[in-house]
């Protein structure tokens, strides 16, 4: 995932640069994640990390990322992956992110 991630972070350098902050869940912690991040493009990583294992505590962070991924789940044509280029699939998260922005508003 982390090298994935980079690779992600590293072809879309251009259009991140306003990015200030990567909120990313504890499989990205370390060091070398976060320099790497700060090379690409410029940006802090905060990692949202659960208190305890077996308690529960609503924390900020880790509900804004939990959250937007129960949204795209909403989408039918997310649950599976059986589009032929990545770039569809990421057209229509941004399209399924404004349903939900349209009908909020």
């Amino acid at each position: 995932d982390r090298k994935g991630a980079l690779l992600a972070f590293k072809r879309c350098a251009s259009h991140l640069r306003d990015v200030q902050n990567v909120l990313a869940d504890g499989g990205y912690v370390g060091k070398p994640f976060a320099g790497a991040v700060k090379e690409l493009i410029g940006a802090e990583v905060q990692i949202a990390k659960r208190s305890e294992l077996h308690t529960f505590a609503v924390m900020p962070q880790r509900w804004v990322v939990e959250r937007s991924f129960a949204w795209l789940e909403k989408c039918r044509r997310l649950w599976k992956n059986c589009e032929r280029k990545l770039n569809t699939s990421l057209q229509f998260i941004h399209l399924a992110f404004l349903v939900l922005l349209l009908k909020r508003s």
